[in-house]
């Protein structure tokens, strides 16, 4: 099977995935929880978390300093634009906290009034979690686009993202006109799969709407997709599953006990070279 981007075509006739949950999420003012790693989290993971941001760009003026080990945050922006105009639709914020880092204020407001996006928390693999903590930013023209979608994270249609991350491991951001069909042909071994809308609707094993978030049944079906009247933006992400339990510490995802004591004690030693 090929995505392409035929529109007003019918859905083909082909074994998919089913829905696992639905959810909205829990709103705290501009932002929305949608999962986290004591819910959702536990099923989906290495996607142990997703906010939705929708908000003034203003937000950003707090420094909201805090730390984090053991995960990788993803951040896209589905409007807007955040930073000076640096970070905008199809860029894309790598930050690997791995054996520990506090971060917050790296954006300050653009000119743009509103941005709204995803901030994403993926456990990393127990090879990584002590790792060097890293950076990576990447504009939108460096994003290879396959089809409809911006290959964030990962391998996909032959298409390679340039963000440092590992291997099993898919992040797409789409946009569909009006009536638009796209399938996702799932990658052998991601089983574990996801969505959450932006804008607009789709439907595939039911109808989404913007704010759901849904969580497919383990398996690499492919996934069908036609957006509605008013089109859809959407994130996708797909991967193999984590083998560990997750040890979670406030802002800390680790694969034991001990591999978190050590984020933490890292993370206390190195406060004082940010704060």
């Amino acid at each position: 099977m090929s995505s392409n981007r035929s529109t007003a075509r019918p859905l083909p006739a082909l074994a998919e995935r089913k829905i696992h949950s639905q959810t909205r999420g829990s709103q705290r003012g501009p932002i929305t929880r949608l999962m986290s790693p004591s819910d959702l989290g536990q099923y989906l993971k290495p996607f142990v978390f997703l906010d939705m941001v929708d908000a003034p760009s203003s937000i950003t003026q707090s420094d909201n300093l805090h730390p984090h080990s053991g995960i990788a945050t993803v951040t896209v922006l589905t409007e807007g634009k955040w930073g000076t105009g640096r970070l905008d639709y199809g860029g894309v914020e790598w930050m690997r906290a791995g054996s520990g880092i506090w971060h917050g204020g790296e954006y300050r407001p653009d000119s743009a009034p509103h941005f709204k996006g995803f901030q994403l928390w993926v456990a990393l693999p127990q090879a990584l979690e002590a790792s060097a903590p890293e950076w990576q930013f990447v504009e939108a023209h460096g994003i290879p686009e396959v089809g409809p979608a911006r290959l964030i994270v990962g391998t996909y249609q032959g298409k390679t993202s340039p963000v440092r991350a590992f291997d099993g491991l898919n992040y797409l951001l789409v946009t569909l006109a009006p009536g638009e069909t796209w399938i996702y042909d799932t990658p052998i071994g991601h089983d574990v799969g996801w969505l959450s809308l932006s804008h607009g609707n789709l439907s595939s094993d039911g109808r989404f709407d913007a704010g759901d978030m849904i969580a497919f049944d383990r398996g690499d079906a492919a996934i069908p997709l036609r957006a509605g009247p008013d089109g859809a933006t959407f994130v996708l992400g797909s991967a193999v599953p984590h083998p560990h339990d997750l040890v979670l510490g406030h802002y800390s995802v680790h694969t034991s006990e001990a591999a978190l004591k050590a984020g933490e004690a890292r993370i206390a030693e190195v406060q004082h070279l940010y704060t």
